[in-house]
């Protein structure tokens, strides 16, 4: 482990470095071929597909991530706009955004009813993984606007016919937002900005039909009404809306921000003071859920990256929800306890979780310095919450090895990598927080 006192400058530009090349060969891996014989499929990445993890897992014991998630894929392309915008990647950016933008277009022609009426695909399924196949019922519903609902599909443009957490609706705002940012931050050609404008407004007319619906969290674990699915299509439709102004389109703009003003009375709703923390979510069931306490919240401040003082990194109440969240992991995982001054607690989803090693994620610490790093940008007490976020990075720092691979977790008993290798995610969330931590640097 290494110790806090060092500089964290050195790594930080290292780290960088590899965390770049680590998030690219998840971005139109076309070299790389995946099979899953229990299903009786080979998959072969199209341009502009995002895989969550370019490992050939198998569930044995690591997962199969070689998916393309919407909202995973989202987080990787607002990471690539940062780099451009640093001018740490050029061209090789735009055309990648082209690409994704291409691949996402193309999504909305699948069908789920034509690949039921082919067969063939269940008839190469082996009988062992009958078991893992989603219903027929299910399959056939699945067409047109509605596939962003899928959470994810395969790197070839196909739709996964496992079973999985599905409907989830953060997929659409998430890309929205995410596009809007692009357009901003770049000099679009002609036909690239006819795609965008199409892929944008069928998002956000996804956003608005769909916000009040049930669905999945980002865990993919229960079904209800989510703070983070809530905040990303609350911000996803009041940039939607200023996007929209900008085209002439006072109207729909002014439809859209009537369903902002409902998103955020409802969030406003999820506030529970006697437990000094946002709700992360409502369930269907009625039922109270052990996962209410969540880092889901501390993502949706800095993935929707508002400018009010509610629901962002300037929310007091914010503040509230990441200190029970530490206080929460400090007490929870092993490594944090004697952890050496200047570290931060290893951070993880929520109270109990129990997935692999139900321990810390690279994406939940980075997030918690992200989070801190936006807010010495914007709220006072900059240097304090500057130093804080560099606390978290020093705990990122020592359980990243060497060679500077990022899983999706670090096992709470041991600190070792464990779950996905080369998780997307966490390389994208190492590139945001360091693009937070040098805006914080101008104003500290």
């Amino acid at each position: 482990m290494s110790s806090p006192a060092q500089a964290l400058e050195p790594w930080l530009d290292a780290q960088l470095e590899r965390a770049v090349r680590g998030m690219l060969m998840s971005v139109s891996p076309l070299g790389i071929i995946k099979s899953r014989p229990g299903f009786g499929q080979t998959v072969r990445p199209h341009r502009g597909s995002v895989v969550a993890s370019p490992v050939l897992a198998d569930w044995d014991p690591e997962p199969d991530y070689f998916f393309h998630w919407f909202r995973d894929s989202a987080v990787v392309m607002d990471a690539l706009r940062l780099l451009f915008e640093s001018r740490h990647l050029h061209a090789e950016a735009v055309t990648h955004f082209a690409d994704f933008v291409d691949f996402s277009l193309s999504l909305r022609e699948l069908d789920g009813a034509a690949l039921l009426a082919e067969r063939s695909w269940r008839e190469r399924c082996s009988t062992e993984f009958e078991k893992f196949l989603r219903s027929e019922s299910d399959l056939a519903s699945v067409r047109g606007e509605i596939v962003v609902a899928e959470a994810r599909v395969n790197a070839d443009a196909t739709l996964d016919f496992s079973s999985w957490g599905r409907p989830q609706h953060d997929g659409a705002p998430m890309r929205a937002l995410v596009v809007l940012r692009w357009t901003r931050a770049a000099l679009l050609e002609p036909g690239l900005k006819v795609r965008v404008s199409e892929l944008l407004r069928a998002d956000l007319a996804f956003t608005a039909s769909y916000w009040r619906e049930p669905s999945y969290d980002i865990w993919e674990e229960e079904k209800g009404l989510h703070y983070y699915t809530l905040c990303v299509s609350a911000a996803a439709l009041e940039e939607g809306a200023r996007w929209l102004e900008g085209e002439g389109e006072t109207e729909l703009a002014q439809s859209y921000l009537r369903e902002v003003r409902s998103i955020r009375d409802i969030l406003e709703e999820l506030w529970l003071p006697e437990s000094g923390h946002y709700r992360s979510r409502v369930l269907s069931s009625g039922a109270r859920s052990v996962k209410e306490l969540d880092i889901s919240v501390i993502l949706a401040a800095i993935h929707a990256d508002g400018d009010r003082p509610a629901h962002t990194v300037c929310d007091p109440r914010m503040h509230r929800t990441l200190a029970r969240l530490e206080a929460l992991f400090d007490a929870a995982y092993p490594i944090n306890r004697s952890r050496p001054k200047g570290m931060a607690p290893a951070m993880g989803r929520y109270a109990g979780d129990v997935y692999f090693s139900g321990g810390a994620y690279y994406f939940s610490t980075l997030g918690a310095a992200e989070f801190c790093f936006r807010a010495a940008c914007r709220c006072e007490n900059a240097a304090a919450w500057s130093e804080r976020g560099d606390a978290f990075l020093r705990t990122v720092r020592a359980y990243t090895p060497a060679d500077g691979q990022m899983s999706e977790q670090f096992d709470q008993r041991t600190g070792e990598q464990s779950s996905a290798r080369h998780l997307a995610w966490s390389y994208a969330c190492f590139i945001s927080c360091v693009a937070a931590r040098r805006a914080a640097a101008g104003r500290t």
